[in-house]
This record gives structure tokens, C-alpha cells and sequence, in this order.
């Protein structure tokens, strides 16, 4: 094996990334060391491109960026004993140390001490990447490689509509882009009464329709609040999933619950948020979830089983396909808002775009 491979790094603060030719990273005893062959590109990736204040406190350059991939075995550490070399894997990107209390109590998705790849160490847009043996996930062969690649953010969708507690009940999605137009038929195959999706984006609303929203509705509409409430007997919906991290969609989406409900926040806003509390939430009695990543691995059973039993068809969330090559291209297209979800191709060329 050669002792160099290319990665997409952050160099340095400011934006952008840089492609470069970096040491294939070492394993230890229980190491895995994965080929990559695909990986999504996220919201979190498009902070650190683009280098926005949330970037600019968490991230320390230089490092290899990337969260979401699926690959292939390449070696393993002597104590290794679940995976073996030339296998199809996944793996969960948060690392976390086992020993906190919150890994004792199976909350290892929030560990006190979590390490994120590409975010605190080295990440998935590159050859190769060192995971533990414990983040690894064993790929069903029905899975598709490029489904594969999204199970990190089809997972996110999954423990933030499972979360939220959608059986039986109206819900509003403020933010379709790739996670929010994932958890609209995961909200679906979970039971939810009616989906309501909401953004600044035609074509995401378009698409966001196809899978399975009952309506959706621009954020600029002005009587947008009294349209929900009309839909709802008067009361607003009963779960808010919160996907986009704007400020002023949250505040949106907490106007539109209803007294008693519940709001589930995975949106990742890129600044402080300034919220009117005792209006949108103390006085309503509100139950707020912060969602962060999947559970540890409850949620990766559960997007297995969701994919498998095609209950959750990824195919057109997964606009492109492109060359690991073109990231600029890739990063461009998400600023324009003309991809809902992108794939870097790490094999070979493009097939799809």
C-alpha cells in the first residue's frame, strides 16, 4: 500500500478547501482502516467551506473534512475481531470515549467527550480514513453504495423523527433540504398524520411534495401561521422538526406548534439565535429536543430496516454524483440551492449529475 493518498483539507482559517496529497492515516490494535468509495456532502461541510462564525470557533485547521462515507475494509488492527478486510462498510462519525457518564448510561451519541470525524480529527473526504472497530457498520448488501454513503444524515432524520414522538400526529418541517426532505417519509413510515414543509426554496418544496408532504408552503408567506392553525382546528401542529438552523425559521416553527407540543431542533444555526422564550415556548408549554447525531446504534437498526423495507427511497434526494474532483463545483451548487443531495465519487466518474 502506498504511504500517501489525496484529501480534501482545510488548510488554514478562511474559506474553501484545498485538494492535497496527505499520509494514509495509521491504525491502532482495534483500528479499522476503510477505502473510501463515497461521501456525502453536508450542511456542517458547507459551515467549514465556506468558514461562517459556528466554523470559525469549532473548527482547528489544518484537517481532513468529510463526515459521511461508505467504503470498503482495507486493513485491520490486530485486535480486531467484527469486521474483516474487503468488506462493505459504514461508520458512525462520532467518536466517543465509553467511559463518560453519558456512554455508561447509553447516551454515547452525546458523550462529553465526543470526537467528530471531520470536524475535531481527521474526517472521510479522502482515500482512506482510521475508524475504531466499535463506529464501524457492517453494509447489507441491498444497500446501494450511494445510499450507504448517507446513513449519517438519513440517520440524523431518523432519531430526530423518532425523537419528536410523530405517530398520529401533525407535523410541520421547517427546512428541506437533504435531512428535512429525509424525514418526510420517515415521518411517514413513523406514523405522522400530516407533514407540512416549509421553505425559501420552490424546487425543494416541489420535491418535498413527491415524497410524501401533504402540503407545503413558502416561509415568506405572511398569513403562514394562520394557515397552519386553520389546518389544525386552531391549535398549530403538534411536532415541529426544525431542520434548517435559521434563526428565523426556528422562530417560524415555534409559532407554529401548538400549546403542549413539541419541537425537535437538528438545524445547525451559523450564529447566536435571539428567541422571544416566555412567548414561543415557556408560556406554551413547550418540549424542546435538542437533537444531535444518531443513537448509538438504536437509529442505524432503525434506517437499515426503513431502507430495506423501501419505506425510505433515497433516489431522488440524491440530485448529484461527482468526482471528488469537482467539491468546488459541488459547494456551489448547495449555495445555489440546486442540489438537495450530493455524493462525491471517490472510485471513479460521475454517473449521475
Amino acid at each position: 500500500m502506498a504511504s500517501s493518498m489525496m484529501a480534501l483539507v482545510k488548510p488554514g482559517p478562511g474559506p474553501g478547501f484545498r485538494l492535497a496529497e496527505v499520509p494514509i492515516p495509521s491504525i491502532g490494535r482495534t483500528d479499522v482502516l476503510i477505502h473510501v468509495e463515497k461521501a456525502g456532502l453536508c450542511g456542517t461541510d458547507y459551515h467549514i467551506y465556506s468558514w461562517d462564525a459556528w466554523a470559525q470557533h469549532r473548527i482547528k485547521p489544518p484537517i481532513v473534512v468529510g463526515h459521511e462515507f461508505m467504503g470498503t475494509v482495507a486493513a485491520i488492527g490486530d485486535a480486531v475481531r467484527s469486521v474483516r478486510v474487503g468488506e462493505r462498510v459504514s461508520a458512525e462519525g462520532h467518536i466517543a470515549d465509553l467511559t463518560c457518564l453519558l456512554c455508561r448510561t447509553g447516551n454515547a451519541h452525546i458523550c462529553e467527550r465526543v470526537k467528530i470525524i471531520g470536524v475535531d480529527r481527521d474526517g472521510a473526504f479522502a482515500e482512506y480514513i482510521s475508524i475504531p472497530e466499535y463506529n464501524v457498520w457492517r453494509l447489507d448488501p441491498a444497500i446501494p453504495d450511494e445510499y450507504a454513503a448517507i446513513f449519517d444524515p438519513l440517520g440524523n432524520a431518523v432519531h430526530t423523527v423518532m425523537a419528536a414522538g410523530v405517530s398520529v400526529k401533525s407535523v410541520a418541517i421547517t427546512g428541506v433540504g437533504s435531512i428535512g426532505l429525509m424525514a418526510i417519509p420517515v415521518a411517514r413510515a413513523a406514523g405522522a398524520s400530516f407533514v407540512y414543509a416549509i421553505d425559501v426554496n420552490p424546487a425543494k418544496l416541489e420535491l418535498a411534495q413527491r415524497l410524501g408532504a401533504d402540503a407545503t408552503f413558502l416561509s415568506s408567506r405572511s398569513d403562514l401561521v394562520d394557515e397552519i392553525k386553520r389546518r389544525t382546528r386552531g391549535d398549530g401542529v403538534d411536532v415541529l422538526l426544525e431542520m434548517s438552523g435559521s434563526g428565523a425559521a426556528i422562530d417560524l416553527g415555534l409559532q407554529l406548534v401548538r400549546n403542549g407540543g413539541t419541537a425537535a431542533l437538528l438545524g445547525i444555526p451559523s450564529d447566536t439565535v435571539n428567541l422571544n422564550l416566555a412567548e414561543r415556548i415557556i408560556f406554551k408549554g413547550l418540549t424542546v429536543l435538542g437533537i444531535n447525531g444518531r443513537r448509538m446504534f438504536e437509529t442505524w437498526y432503525q434506517t437499515e430496516a426503513l431502507v430495506k423495507s423501501g419505506r425510505v427511497d433515497l433516489k431522488s434526494i440524491i440530485t448529484h454524483v461527482l468526482p471528488y474532483q469537482e467539491f468546488d463545483r459541488a459547494f456551489e451548487l448547495m449555495r445555489k440551492g440546486e442540489a438537495a443531495k450530493i455524493v462525491l465519487d471517490f472510485k471513479g466518474a460521475s454517473s449521475k449529475s
